[in-house]
């Protein structure tokens, strides 16, 4: 693994005209933030799900490019937080809105500006970094009309609009122009090469729970945490040992399945993803472990890596 002293070595001199900064991707749960983070990046690191809520942690993707380097921030959606879990969540989202040196607002172009856009709007009067609104899944619009309130929205608080679809790819380099224009000349932060300041054993982590969003009912997702006990990398292996974290027996059962079927399917999927990551075959074993209330308790919450982040 490379240090910090290595990875500094490997940070270039930026070149006259260079621009860089670190951008925030916000708006509610499920508009397309990670599917966007990913795209841009042109690599997958952020996990995505038709789930709502399914980013949990503040996590970086960097883009470079000849002319930028670009920090992208994803952050936990926006929303009145219903436990700990989520109190911690949506404070983060806000502390990255003050921490960032411009922000891409993202919404669901496909449907009305609703109350919870209106929410994050006000937020952002608080800032005086640049903003723009990303009106994304333009692909799913059926009627143009719809555009409407979140134009005159932008109108009135001076934000740059650029339509796109994230998952069709459509729109991007305009966006990424418009990131560029915000941006100030500054170094690098990081070596070109990397996509991400988040460690293996995390990204590995979210690429199991990514598999348990897209296969287990409604009622287990958000009350799951992967935590990846053990990676012992040999010459033509990796063997990975995760836990994963419900709340109750019932859960349980249900991520188990008939004779283990369930946990069968979750773990070869979630290892193909793992493979595909790290380049090399994987060795995949994965145990549940009922902890009750964990998104109750703060102590689980730092056991289990969510902390409010600092500013």
């Amino acid at each position: 693994m490379t240090s910090e002293a290595e990875l500094y070595n490997l940070i270039p001199q930026a070149p006259a005209h260079f621009k860089s900064g670190f951008v925030g991707i916000i708006g509610r749960p499920n508009v397309g933030k990670s599917t966007l983070m990913n795209a841009l990046v042109g690599q997958k690191i952020a996990i995505t799900s038709p789930i709502a809520q399914t980013t949990r942690n503040r996590l970086r993707g960097i883009l470079t490019t000849d002319e930028a380097q670009v920090i992208f921030v994803d952050t936990p959606g926006i929303h009145k937080p219903h436990h700990q879990l989520g109190r911690v969540l949506v404070q983060n989202a806000q502390i990255a809105i003050q921490s960032v040196d411009s922000l891409v607002f993202v919404v669901d172009a496909s449907v009305e500006l609703g109350g919870g856009d209106r929410y994050i709007a006000d937020l952002l009067t608080k800032t005086e970094s640049p903003i723009i609104l990303g009106l994304n899944k333009v692909d799913l619009q059926r009627d143009r009309a719809v555009e409407e309130s979140y134009l005159a929205l932008a109108l009135a608080q001076g934000w740059t609009v650029v339509r796109f679809s994230a998952l069709e790819e459509d729109g991007l380099p305009e966006l990424q122009q418009a990131i560029y224009e915000k941006l100030e000349p500054g170094p690098y932060y990081y070596p070109p090469d990397l996509v991400t300041d988040q460690p293996e054993r995390f990204i590995m982590g979210e690429l199991i729970r990514e598999q348990i969003l897209r296969l287990t009912r409604d009622e287990v997702p958000h009350s799951v945490a992967v935590a990846i006990e053990k990676v012992d990398e040999q010459e033509t292996l990796t063997h990975v040992m995760a836990v994963v974290n419900v709340e109750r027996d019932s859960q349980k059962g249900i991520l188990i399945g008939k004779k283990g079927a369930m946990m069968k399917e979750i773990g070869s999927a979630a290892r193909l993803q793992i493979q595909k990551m790290i380049a090399g075959k994987v060795h995949l074993e994965l145990f549940v472990r009922v902890q009750p209330k964990w998104r109750q308790s703060r102590t689980r919450l730092a056991e289990l890596g969510y902390r409010v982040e600092e500013e």
